[in-house]
């Protein structure tokens, strides 16, 4: 009777300590999804980043030449305005 009791309590252990580790289990495997849920958003966010690193690319080409065509437009401008002065200035002393 003593010894039934013993190998009871034994696999009343053992039960446990199995259910303790199937419980552990599934805990590892939700954690296994969350860090390839994680490992999909960080590619997704690479991505996203590589392609607004792309569109920066473009627009800081673009404003190169806008700033280019700003400059030559001043330039033309600016001897415009010269060239009206000087007219004016000549008409008077003229």
């Amino acid at each position: 009777m003593a010894q039934a009791e013993t190998n009871e309590t034994r696999l009343d252990r053992i039960e446990s300590k199995i259910d303790k580790l199937a419980d552990a289990m599934i805990s590892l495997a939700r954690a296994e999804e969350k860090i390839i849920a994680l490992q999909d958003d960080h590619d997704n966010m690479r991505e996203r980043l590589n392609k607004l690193s792309t569109k920066l690319d473009d627009i800081q080409t673009a404003v190169d030449d806008n700033a280019r065509t700003v400059s030559i437009i001043n330039k033309v401008v600016y001897a415009a305005m010269v060239a009206g002065v000087g007219a004016y200035v000549a008409h008077m002393w003229m």
